[in-house]
């Protein structure tokens, strides 16, 4: 048995960064989709004009299809995870679906040259958005039992890809507004960018054997001479690792739970492990019903009150950018102060007002309203509540997935690690469900 002492060097860093590079790949699809949301909507403006009169007008609803059809895969393949991952290798499972997502986001990219009926480009693109977030639903899930056999530098690595994946997207909107070529030109060079990602993406995978394979073998160990199976790192370390508090991406997580001590214990039954942690699992779903309710499916289409240049960026820097660095704040926050405590009642109260920020938001200056008023037209106002909104959902959502094995017990931390990413994935599901509703009320 290994001792941490003997634990091989990750020289350069190479592997976390090949793990990093995987993490933000997986949430790649998801984030450019909906950053790309002004792009959708302005090529299914449907108005019809006739002689100078507008004959007839058509709503498609983008953002609340384009949600809804994005976090069902991640339920549907959550729901299918111990069936189809016993019967698919691993290697087939991460390669493919990054072979795939890339040939969908190339999809993507060269239907911006492409003129079609808006009835045509809505179906072919919630196609697209179906499809190319089902093989990231398998890619995260293939990835996460994988890190699960590293060392917990491995998972923070991970998790720090993917957390950071939302800004990345940002940044690649603005980049392309900034860039003051014509829109189509614009959206081209933005929908490029995910390719060259998922390309790298897929790079770091077939890099990582190879790193520990190496002459220079910074990762070999006694039995280097063997080859990596499919499962890369499981025979790194000839150890398992002791329990740690996981690190939080929002979204996904990875449990490690294990020392041979613990692993000796009975462990409970699925029921048994959701008694004691269906607090934590109201909380998990609580915070992503909310937050996908009206983010971005309202939230898009508040409007500036400064007209001009700013009207561009309004959206991409105080919606997209100001959600996503908040909510990486809050996820991080928690590394300091975990408040209040897993046994606290506090902690669902908290979980639950949240939903406050529902109406607040539908009282900002959401444009294409039919019966509610305007309450918050300053951008100010707006961005304060998106401020408070992101960061609050960052800092529950982590809490929530970090004391959960904490109630479960070492024995049955993956238990509850699975539990709660179903939970995760129901909670962003009924979010994007509500999101219908709620924009039709606005």
């Amino acid at each position: 048995m290994k001792t941490n002492a003997d634990a091989p060097s990750d020289r350069w860093h190479l592997v976390g960064i090949c793990f990093f590079i995987l993490g933000l790949g997986t949430l790649l699809p998801w984030n450019f989709f909906m950053t790309a949301s002004m792009y959708f909507n302005n090529r299914l403006n449907t108005s019809e004009w006739s002689n100078g009169t507008l004959t007839a007008t058509k709503e498609y609803y983008f953002n609340n299809w384009m949600t809804l059809l994005s976090q069902l895969p991640l339920l549907l393949f959550t729901l299918l995870n111990s069936i189809l991952y016993p019967r698919i290798s691993e290697r087939i499972r991460i390669a493919g679906s990054l072979v795939f997502i890339l040939i969908l986001f190339i999809l993507t990219a060269i239907l911006v040259k492409v003129r079609l009926e808006q009835d045509h480009f809505f179906s072919i693109t919630m196609a697209t958005i179906w499809f190319i977030n089902s093989f990231g639903a398998v890619l995260q899930g293939s990835l996460f039992g994988l890190v699960g056999l590293l060392p917990q530098k491995y998972s923070a690595a991970f998790m720090s890809g993917q957390s950071l994946a939302g800004t990345f997207a940002a940044l690649a909107m603005l980049f392309a507004i900034a860039s003051e070529t014509d829109e189509e030109t614009a959206a081209l060079g933005y929908f490029i960018t995910p390719c060259v990602g998922t390309l790298v993406t897929l790079f770091s995978y077939v890099l990582l054997p190879k790193l520990k394979s190496s002459p220079n073998e910074q990762f070999r160990g006694d039995r280097g001479k063997e080859k990596l199976p499919e499962r890369i790192l499981g025979k790194i370390l000839e150890r398992k690792q002791t329990p740690k508090s996981p690190e939080c991406d929002g979204a996904k997580q990875a449990f490690v739970c294990v020392d041979t001590e613990h692993a000796k214990q009975a462990k409970g039954s699925v029921l048994e492990v959701f008694k004691k942690i269906w607090v934590m699992a109201f909380c998990v779903t609580f915070v992503f019903t909310v937050t996908l309710s009206v983010f971005p499916a309202v939230t898009v289409d508040v409007k500036t009150v400064y007209p001009g240049k700013w009207e561009r960026y309004f959206i991409p820097v105080c919606c997209f950018l100001l959600f996503n660095l908040m909510d990486l704040t809050g996820r991080s926050v928690t590394s300091w102060v975990q408040w209040p405590s897993k046994e606290s009642r506090l902690f669902p109260i908290l979980v639950v007002s949240r939903v406050i920020f529902i109406p607040l938001l539908m009282f900002c200056n959401v444009q294409g309203r039919s019966f509610l008023p305007v309450f918050f037209t300053n951008d100010w106002m707006f961005v304060i509540i998106m401020l408070l909104f992101s960061l609050s959902s960052g800092y529950f959502v982590c809490l929530s997935m970090t004391y959960a094995p904490q109630l479960a017990g070492p024995q049955d931390g993956e238990t509850a690690g699975a539990l709660m990413t179903f939970f995760l994935a129901l909670g962003l599901s009924l979010g994007a469900a509500l999101s219908f509703l709620l924009r039709f009320i606005v």
